[in-house]
């Protein structure tokens, strides 16, 4: 079995070797297609050369070892700027859980074909009339002789116009049942009856989608877990998307970070600031080791993610407060490439509060399952 170490210092030297075969082909941040297109090439590169098959079990596919192996291809890559890493970060979110709740010939059939970047998948859990309150989700499924017909609405569903499936909560019980009403599907997205409108960010991308499920069929055997156990698995997937799928972007911070203090003009930086926000980066960090820790030695991550998520949000949005203050100028109204660059990723990292649960959300789950501080009043 592959030791981080040895994984490590392997992959490094092959990333050396393979460098001009992994470089972007877009010059700059480039658009999202170029962000995806470079995603898949990377992904076909990695999962040939076996480097993306580790981590993950053999029965999927997988070449075995610790999870903490597939982290470190991620901190590598990104460190490398050879992937965007909020889009990499799907395949870490949405892998897990299915491996823990498909059937065993689906998540065989599945993985492989996200791993090698064949296929991208998303996550429909967000409504538009739900807010925060997921159990309170309206997208129906009912019962029918050829399987499930699914008839809804989902919103800000990440990368939904270049999926191949999608990893969809629905209401199959009354909405007083609430928790225990909600069921996991496992959708095809170029079903019929279903719509993908993309939504345009701030920082110019379209990132996140709405998607329209018009009387889609899925066949029964594309359950996740069992009827009525859907919150159970989004109980189970979201504590991925807050903790581990983040490591990387960890490593995506301290490396600009680096670029900063490197780049920014004499003067222009407040050393007390630069010492917070580095304090603030490192604590993310020394947390989120912990956290792939204890992934690897079999402990199942649950509502202490959300520690990790607030702690990464800060401190994304203090190294690009800082970017603001120490290059005013090119975040502003630079029109090259690099201040592009720093531009798409300052006006992207306001949302570090409110994607994959707010600020707000995550306090209030530390207050009351892990402080005990009882309900809002």
């Amino acid at each position: 079995m592959m030791e981080l170490d040895a994984f490590r210092t392997d992959l490094d030297r092959w990333l050396d070797q393979y460098a001009e075969e992994l470089r972007p082909s877009h010059s700059g941040l480039g658009t999202l297609d170029d962000q995806m297109r470079q995603l898949t090439k990377v992904k076909r590169l990695t999962y040939d050369a076996g480097w993306m098959r580790y981590g993950w079990p053999e029965r999927v596919g997988g070449l075995g070892g610790s999870p903490l192996l597939r982290g470190y291809l991620g901190e590598a890559l990104t460190t490398r700027d050879l992937v965007e890493p909020g889009i990499y970060s799907m395949t870490e979110v949405l892998a897990p859980t299915l491996i823990t709740y498909a059937s065993a010939e689906l998540a065989a059939g599945m993985i492989p074909r996200l791993l090698c970047g064949e296929e991208t998948w998303c996550q429909g859990f967000s409504e538009p009339s739900t807010g925060s309150n997921l159990a309170a989700l309206t997208c129906r499924a009912v019962r029918a002789d050829d399987g499930w017909r699914i008839t809804g609405q989902k919103v800000w569903t990440s990368l939904a116009q270049y999926a191949q499936r999608c990893v969809l909560l629905t209401r199959t019980g009354s909405l007083e049942s609430a928790h225990r009403g909600i069921t996991a599907l496992f959708v095809d997205m170029d079903s019929a009856g279903v719509t993908v409108r993309p939504i345009e960010t701030m920082h110019g991308a379209e990132e996140f989608c709405e998607v329209f499920f018009d009387d889609v069929a899925v066949p029964i055997e594309r359950m996740l877990g069992q009827e009525g156990e859907g919150w159970s698995v989004a109980m189970d997937l979201l504590p991925f998307e807050r903790s581990t799928a983040l490591w990387h972007r960890g490593a995506f911070l301290h490396r600009r970070l680096q670029q900063l203090l490197e780049t920014a003009p004499e003067g222009a930086l407040d050393p007390t600031s630069v010492g917070e926000v580095t304090q603030l980066l490192y604590a993310f960090r020394a947390r989120s080791r912990a956290t792939q820790h204890r992934l690897a030695d079999g402990s199942r991550l649950g509502p202490e993610t959300s520690i990790d998520k607030i702690l990464v949000a800060s401190a994304e949005q203090a190294i690009f407060d800082l970017v603001a203050d120490g290059l005013a100028t090119d975040v502003r109204i630079g029109d090259d490439e690099v201040s592009q660059r720093w531009r798409s990723q300052y006006l992207y990292s306001r949302a570090a509060t409110i994607y994959g649960g707010s600020a707000e959300i995550q306090r209030n789950i530390v207050a009351r399952r892990l402080l005990d501080l009882g309900n809002d009043r």
